[in-house]
């Protein structure tokens, strides 16, 4: 009886212990650009050199660029280390800097008051006519706000 008690008393120390280690992992990563395109790979050390006859006047056709598409450059805003898996610690850490920003003492917790204040302070500023009420234009005021895209990508 007492080796099973005893088993029992250990194992949910170990589990304890495991969940404890694993909610300390969690680390802010900060964001990355999406990886370069892989380099082709040739047998040769040098890369090969097109050809073309003389009597062509046409120089080889350029290789083809590859763009990454839309779906590829969101996955890469997540996968920071680029191991082409996203991890839930990846995926959660767009949402950091605005937690950061809601938890005013840096505690890691967010109390219903930090929350509160930070409402409070939103439909305040929103609120341009001081009436406690928002009519629909003040309300489109509390909108988020969306990156304008750049001209080129230089």
């Amino acid at each position: 009886m007492n080796r099973i008690l005893l088993g029992g008393l250990l194992s949910l120390l170990m589990v304890g212990l495991g969940l404890f280690w694993w909610q300390g992992r969690a680390q802010v990563e900060e964001g990355a650009p999406p990886p370069e395109p892989l380099p082709m790979v040739s047998d040769s050390a040098e890369p090969e050199i097109p050809a073309s006859d003389a009597g062509d006047m046409r120089g080889p056709t350029p290789p083809e660029a590859t763009e990454l598409t839309r779906e590829q450059r969101r996955f890469y805003r997540y996968d920071r280390n680029r191991d082409q898996s996203i991890t839930r610690n990846e995926m959660l850490s767009t949402r950091t800097d605005a937690f950061r920003k809601l938890d005013k003492d840096g505690n890691n917790l967010l109390t219903f008051e930090e929350w509160a204040v930070a409402t409070s302070n939103r439909f305040e500023k929103a609120d341009s006519n001081s009436d406690k009420e928002l009519s629909p234009e003040e309300f489109a005021t509390t909108r988020p706000k969306r990156k304008k895209k750049p001209a080129c990508n230089c």
